[in-house]
């Protein structure tokens, strides 16, 4: 039979078919349709498609399946091109006697789970390629179903189960000899399909990776997925295609449990996102997870770089939105440990970024007061990073030295502080007198204190008379209780020996407070010379 080719067929500029319009027409009902709007008794009729799924190609096997009476060979690596060719042509309507493609293409798919891993590797990254149809199609949900349901049934779980995060070195297990080398051939049995999912597409790992979220996956074993995944994207290729990677993974880590996140990992894509310009979102999102977790960091992962065309240092802005994400819930919200461990290492920060003479006093306070007071339970060693600010800064007005020593709890310093600082010529006299003012009034405190306890000590009838003011109120019954277990003749020598030290400990305080109340004397006098003069005299520096 002779074949007529009154049809001809562009295929998105790639290639142009002649077909038979009545073949063809008969199992495709878009032609259909078209044909019979048409107009007219001209013989030869074009088609152009600019979206034709899957290319000329594509076209081609469809074009063999109408040839053929509706009869072709559907492998996996061609069912999800024709299977999306099949719904964007509305193969829905056979021919009498033959079967439509779309109803071969979904005989095919349920058999979806027995095809082979690699056989579904090569399906679901064909269906990467015809995006949006397969998504459309149907197809890709039942290829990503497919590949997560293989990748949970080859995966066991850990014998002895840790809540550490993949990087930490501090991993205990409670089972016997062997359950170290049993939990890594676990974990690996666990994550054997890294290397295959590598030729995923970013917005295809997106909808595999939230697909497993919803399935109930480890995170931790996702996390550790994402971060290979972006190790190996951004080895190669250009800078949008590393940032489109990038931030792809960002976006997925922030559903996940931040506690299942690396922090080691996320400090290393952060150094990756610093020098690739990632969006604003992205980068929220990542400081947030990374300032979640502050009390993890240490100081070589806090010394970033400034940006490029900045003068200073380091990078003190970021570390302030750490802060910020870190104490994003408000005080009441975290725990006074890690409260502790980040002010800690932010006094360790503050010192090392105070001798930069490009850090403005407004960067230095703001990082001096990024915590509450109650983080600290001293402040020395902030006293001791201001004392070097001002010793760079000396050019600073009086207005910003003091606007800087606010930060300072006068109350938390020491007494060999409080000596240092009052002698201090670069520290404002105000503030000088503040300290020793502070520090007169804590001794006076202790030394209220301990002359209470000497009278208790002391008395002649010692534990009887506080026992008979102890039923008048209840401070003083308290102090019965305690005293009631001690035993006289040994305790009570005790007391009396820990006393001596306290009053020897007293005695040298107030030989400091005597030379601090000298010391400030001579403060508030030069103050009152030099406020008749131009220049103001500061205090001299402690040899």
């Amino acid at each position: 039979m002779a074949v007529c080719c009154d049809l001809e067929v562009d295929v998105n500029g790639e290639e142009t078919f002649m077909v038979d319009k009545k073949v063809i027409a008969s199992y495709c009902g878009r032609l259909r349709k078209l044909f019979g709007k048409s107009t007219g008794s001209a013989r030869n009729l074009k088609v152009i498609f600019n979206d034709f799924p899957g290319g000329a190609g594509n076209f081609e096997l469809l074009s063999r399946f109408c040839y053929n009476n509706g009869r072709i060979d559907i492998t996996p690596s061609n069912i999800s091109f024709l299977h999306s060719a099949a719904q964007f042509m509305e193969m829905n309507n056979s021919v009498s006697g033959t079967r439509n493609l779309l109803e071969e293409t979904e005989k095919s798919l349920k058999g979806m789970n027995y095809w082979a891993w690699s056989e579904l590797l090569i399906t679901i990254k064909q269906c990467q390629d015809l995006l949006p149809f397969a998504n459309s199609s149907g197809i890709l949900e039942k290829c990503v179903d497919s590949l997560i349901g293989r990748m949970a049934t080859s995966s066991e779980p850990s014998p002895c189960p840790s809540t550490s995060s993949p990087d930490s070195s501090g991993v205990r297990f409670s089972c016997d000899t062997r359950s170290t080398e049993s939990f890594k051939n676990s974990f690996s049995r666990a994550t054997w399909w890294f290397e295959d999912l590598l030729v995923l597409s970013t917005n295809m790992v997106g909808m595999v990776i939230k697909s497993m979220v919803l399935r109930k996956f480890d995170h931790v074993i996702i996390s550790r997925f994402l971060f290979y995944y972006q190790k190996s994207k951004c080895y190669a290729g250009t800078s949008d295609e590393k940032r489109n990677v990038v931030e792809t993974v960002i976006d997925i880590l922030y559903i996940l449990d931040w506690n299942s996140v690396s922090f080691k990992s996320l400090f290393g894509i952060l150094r990756v996102a610093l020098n690739l310009n990632i969006s604003k979102c992205s980068r929220t999102k990542l400081e947030s997870m990374i300032g979640s977790q502050m009390d993890q960091a240490t100081l070589d992962n806090l010394l970033i770089p400034s940006p490029y065309g900045m003068n200073y240092l380091y990078n003190v802005n970021l570390v302030l939105r750490f802060l910020k994400a870190f104490l994003h819930g408000g005080i009441s919200q975290t725990s006074p440990t890690h409260l502790r461990k980040v002010a800690s290492l932010m006094d360790l920060y503050i010192a090392e970024v105070a001798p930069d003479p490009c850090l403005k006093p407004s960067k230095f306070l703001a990082l001096t007061m990024a915590l509450p007071d109650s983080a600290r339970d001293s402040y020395d060693r902030i006293y001791h990073a201001t004392d070097m600010y001002l010793q760079v800064h000396a050019g600073l007005s009086e207005e910003e030295k003091m606007k800087i020593c606010c930060a300072l709890n006068y109350e938390k310093l020491s007494a060999e502080a409080c000596i240092h600082l009052s002698q201090n010529k670069r520290f404002p006299s105000k503030r000088a007198v503040q300290a020793c003012m502070s520090q007169q009034v804590k001794l006076k405190s202790f030394l209220k204190a301990t002359d209470k306890l000497k009278c208790y000590i002391d008395s002649p009838s010692g534990v009887s008379e506080i026992g008979r003011k102890g039923k008048k109120n209840e401070a003083s019954e308290q102090i019965v209780l305690y005293a009631g277990k001690l035993d006289p003749p040994a305790n009570n020598e005790k007391l009396r020996a820990h006393l001596q030290g306290m009053q020897w400990r007293v005695t040298e305080l107030e030989k400091i407070c005597l030379k601090m109340q000298t010391q400030m004397t001579k403060i508030i006098m030069k103050s009152r010379v030099s406020s008749h003069s131009t220049p103001r005299s500061l205090p001299r520096l402690c040899s």
